[in-house]
């Protein structure tokens, strides 16, 4: 089989999908996933290119990431070619609703998602094939974790990039809410860490014209930026910085979207700190109980510091053991590049 795989975003042409190098073209959370896949499918015996590289009639099957939209030019080609089409997709309904939409998904044989409301049912009692299959992100586990306790320096972090929505459902407002509290109430207990904090975001339309378009005048987004007086700059390794916390806040950028558990909790994992979780309703259902704190069992900020503040260090502990046996287990599975790979080179060559 020669198998073809599409994004519209440019940056993976030209084989560069299927680099394990971070480029910086490429966004660091598919590095170096699709070069595994590569592989799994090349062990098969099988043929694999990015799109552009060939035309499309040599293709046998194409694979694409995220919905391109109805109008993409590559995707009326394809689309009723007769030949067999699959999507991934990785983004949350705000970002790309395409991706759920039934209309769209008719013209694939097969979807990988994480939407586990849309994820057939595993038993398949219909008798009827399976068309959506459960992906999740999925990683590489670090050889060393750092979980001493003895190595905390402070209380409680954010890492994130300093981004803003409208859509119902964001929590980037709610990350704020908890930035500022900590500076207003315990400033010296929590700091901040990401890009784009030191600058003003500009966005939305004034007489037509879009005002992203300012964000590149970094003079101006410098001058106008906010005050965040716990911003301690970027990092070099989330782990590193992680290691010298206790807790971090680590929320999606949206709720509500039973599955859709991103990178956030495992990079708080992977430092050795415990996370404070807000976003998937379910997550419990992939993630235990006792490896997280919940942020919707706290009605206030107030709340959850007096809980983190004087949490007995036995308990911390528990959270601590809980985590490790957790990312030892097979219930860590779903969540491995192994896991990914075989599952969607299986399923796209049966």
């Amino acid at each position: 089989m020669y198998i073809g795989f599409y994004s519209y975003y440019k940056n993976y042409n030209n084989n560069r999908l299927f680099s394990k190098k971070n480029d910086s073209r490429t966004p660091s959370s598919l590095v170096p996933t699709f070069s595994f896949l590569k592989e799994q499918l090349e062990q098969q015996g099988h043929k694999v290119a990015t799109t552009d590289l060939d035309e499309i009639s040599n293709f046998d099957a194409i694979v694409f990431l995220e919905f391109p939209g109805t109008e993409n030019a590559f995707f009326r080609q394809v689309k009723d070619s007769g030949k067999d089409l699959y999507l991934i997709g990785y983004e949350s309904p705000v970002i790309k609703p395409d991706n759920f939409d039934p209309e769209n998904l008719k013209y694939f044989k097969k979807v990988f998602t994480w939407a586990d409301d849309l994820v057939d049912n595993p038993s398949n009692s219909s008798g009827q094939a399976k068309k959506y299959f459960k992906i999740n992100y999925h990683y590489q586990l670090p050889q060393n974790i750092n979980f001493d306790l003895a190595k905390k320096e402070k209380l409680c972090v954010i890492i994130s990039s300093n981004k803003s929505a409208k859509y119902p459902k964001e929590l980037y407002s709610e990350r704020i809410k908890a930035i500022r509290w900590f500076e207003n109430n315990y400033p010296k207990e929590f700091d901040l860490y990401g890009l784009g904090w030191d600058e003003y975001n500009f966005q939305g339309e004034f007489l037509g014209i879009k005002l992203a378009r300012l964000n590149r005048l970094k003079p101006l987004t410098k001058l106008l930026r906010p005050h965040y007086p716990s911003y301690k700059g970027p990092v070099n390794s989330k782990e590193e910085t992680y290691g010298k916390y206790k807790f971090s806040i680590c929320y999606e950028n949206v709720e509500g979207f039973n599955g859709y558990i991103t990178e956030k909790i495992f990079d708080s994992f992977w430092g050795g700190c415990v996370p404070i979780y807000w976003g998937a309703p379910n997550v419990g259902a992939h993630i235990p109980k006792d490896t997280f704190i919940d942020k919707r069992n706290f009605h206030t900020y107030e709340e959850l510091y007096a809980y983190i503040k004087h949490m007995p260090n036995q308990e911390y502990e528990n959270y601590i053991k809980a985590t490790k046996t957790f990312l030892t287990s097979d219930k860590f599975y779903p969540f491995t590049m192994d896991c990914f790979t075989k599952l969607v080179a299986n399923e796209i060559t049966t």
